[in-house]
């Protein structure tokens, strides 16, 4: 059980793994996985602000956003009710951005609190239950839409699909445009350093995917092909990307060896895996130097220090 875990005595941790020689060079020696907050129900989302030095998390079923703070190692409500919130990001001008099951909505947190509705609806049709989300360097906002949260009344609210799962780039200017209506139930997504690529977990395949699109001028998909594939190694869910290039993926099965976090490299070579003992659903970078891992996974979150750092945007 999670709640009987401890971190390990030992350095290095020996839940930290090297499935290949090329992971070495990410891990520290004399850093471990820390548990900073549990007791959830489905934690996900997490979001570093670095101004308050602070990870800010969703609990999806428990219509809650949560708020760890670095400095005293304390966990206090951040937001409820969160209308079912999921993932959140922060664009370049430090604002949250946030995907509500519940209103069925992309929102962002103004920097005075106030918030604002940026994506409701698809050519009149409401979108189904916004996911995940990850920011453009041009200001545009890439978001997926499966239907989990109207598949029932757990994480949201049971309701008929309007619209199909699509993957979403909303303008600047506020354009709303479909990138992709063919990926089956799009969840993670993340841009690689140079914005040159798209990744995006295909969460309905059989086996689960992790599909790769070159981006062209910044609006445009070109190229799908599969990177990952996962077989029978497990879950991906939602991810980020380091400076390197590599994928660090929340990953699970509900068995030793699959729950926790796979990384990665960008030709798809599962190079190593942070072992946890839950599943993990969505991590992101952060810390004074974005080289802070926090993990996101099930009823807790955790973190790990590494030897590289998270790219911007995500």
């Amino acid at each position: 059980m999670s709640t009987l875990w401890t971190p390990s005595q030992r350095y290095p941790d020996p839940a930290v793994v090297s499935v290949t020689p090329e992971f070495d060079q990410y891990r520290l020696p004399l850093a471990k996985i820390e548990r900073l907050s549990t007791g959830h129900r489905w934690c996900e989302g997490p979001v570093w602000v670095g101004e308050f030095r602070s990870l800010v998390w969703s609990d999806v079923p428990g219509n809650a956003q949560y708020c760890w703070d670095e400095q005293s190692g304390s966990t206090r409500l951040f937001r409820a009710p969160s209308n079912h919130a999921n993932g959140n990001t922060r664009d370049r001008q430090g604002r949250l951005i946030t995907c509500e099951h519940l209103t069925r909505q992309l929102v962002r947190t103004e920097l005075d609190g106030q918030r604002t509705v940026l994506a409701s609806d698809y050519q009149g049709a409401s979108l189904n239950s916004p996911n995940d989300v990850v920011c453009h360097s041009d200001g545009s906002i890439w978001f997926t839409d499966p239907v989990f949260g109207i598949s029932g009344f757990y994480e949201g609210e049971k309701a008929e699909p309007a619209l199909s799962p699509n993957l979403y780039r909303l303008a600047v200017d506020g354009t709303l445009s479909v990138m992709s209506d063919s990926i089956n139930q799009p969840n993670g997504l993340a841009f690689s350093p140079d914005e040159s690529i798209l990744y995006v977990v295909q969460s309905r395949g059989t086996p689960r995917q992790i599909l790769a699109f070159d981006v062209v001028n910044g609006a445009e998909l070109t190229r799908e092909r599969v990177l990952i594939d996962a077989g029978e190694r497990g879950t991906p869910d939602g991810f980020r990307v380091d400076i390197h290039g590599n994928l660090w993926c929340g990953w699970g099965m509900g068995e030793a060896g699959l729950d926790g976090v796979h990384v990665f490299n960008p030709d798809g070579e599962l190079i190593g895996r942070i072992d946890l003992p839950e599943r993990c659903a969505n991590l992101c970078f952060g810390g004074l130097h974005r080289n802070r891992l926090f993990m996101a996974a099930s009823t807790s979150v955790y973190s790990l220090y590494v030897n590289t750092q998270g790219v911007a945007g995500g």
